[in-house]
């Protein structure tokens, strides 16, 4: 049985302005939850974790299997009304929130559309709800705000205009984070950068290096997910 709901997913609308979204909350069924929180990484420091760089079971690795599968990349085609075949895809994960995240950015542009699934059982912080903005300067200029509860899908088609941003908030927050991107190229380095954050990170104490930037590998600024 499909972990993801794809007939909610096909009924959803795509917000076309002013640029092409969609947030569907219960997007992972309800009867697949419990396996995924149970086999979700163990991550107790900010940043992006490459799947190569954690360890995690069978239930969370089922989900990726699925957002992997030929039949995912046909239903965001129809979506979103692009050609994704030959398309590499890049899949990382967070499972811990710093206040260095959270800064309104676009995304680079060799992603083509970003896929978060948020995997937090609940969300009553005001801090660390994904906003999707109308600029690049104002976090209140809000078209769209999405609670990071679990099984909620927010896609989005990446453009100059594309831009999102969260509130300050430190502490558990787990989302995976799915690309299409332009070239396979794109995800050799991603994943070389992510894998050398992550490596550094581990050899560094917790508090310092979920807190503040501790390596030159790190990027300059976090982006949201």
């Amino acid at each position: 049985m499909a972990i993801l709901d794809w007939a909610a997913f096909h009924a959803a609308p795509l917000v076309r302005e002013p640029f092409e979204f969609l947030v569907l909350p219960g997007f992972v069924r309800p009867s697949a939850l419990a396996a995924i929180h149970e086999d979700f990484p163990k991550i107790e420091h900010s940043g992006s974790f490459p799947l190569s760089e954690v360890r995690y079971g069978a239930g969370f690795g089922a989900l990726i299997e699925e957002l992997n599968a030929p039949a995912t990349r046909a239903a965001f085609e129809r979506k979103f009304g692009i050609g994704l075949e030959g398309r590499p895809t890049m899949t990382t994960v967070r499972g811990y929130c710093s206040t260095k995240d959270g800064r309104i950015h676009t995304d680079a542009t060799s992603k083509i559309i970003t896929v978060l699934i948020y995997m937090n059982p609940q969300w009553e912080p005001s801090g660390g709800r994904l906003r999707l903005v109308r600029s690049a300067t104002d976090l209140d200029d809000v078209i769209v705000e999405v609670p990071p509860r679990e099984g909620t899908l927010l896609c989005f088609r990446r453009g100059e205009n594309s831009f999102h941003g969260h509130k300050p908030f430190v502490g558990s927050r787990r989302v995976i984070q799915f690309n299409w991107v332009t070239e396979q190229k794109v995800v050799d380095r991603e994943l070389r950068r992510h894998r050398i954050s992550a490596w550094t990170k581990r050899i560094l104490p917790f508090g310092k290096s979920s807190r503040v930037p501790t390596s030159p590998a790190d990027p300059p600024r976090r982006e949201a997910a």
